[in-house]
């Protein structure tokens, strides 16, 4: 695994479990029953986001550390994921 395939590959797991944690323990103009004038109900009052960036990456690091350790031992390659057998050597 090249370095670059390791950042995209933590990136995509970062924005993923971000998707994930988003909505956990979200408070809404109409849950505090202070809606502001010209905004939805379902805007966010508290969000927490700071505390949720730092459990995205927190869970990001550990799911990143066990693929990647999946990727680079070898138990699963993309020869594993070659169904056509596009990759076979064509001589």
């Amino acid at each position: 695994m090249t370095i670059t395939a390791a950042l995209v590959l933590f990136a995509v797991i970062w924005f993923m479990t971000l998707l994930v944690v988003l909505p956990i323990r979200i408070k809404t103009q109409g849950d505090m029953g202070d809606i502001v004038p010209g905004t939805h109900a379902g805007a966010p009052e508290v969000h927490h986001m700071k505390k949720k960036m730092w459990i995205t990456t927190g869970v990001s690091v550990v799911l990143w550390a066990i693929i990647a350790g999946i990727i680079i031992s070898g138990v699963i390659s993309v020869r594993d994921f070659d169904w056509l057998n596009q990759l076979e050597s064509r001589g």
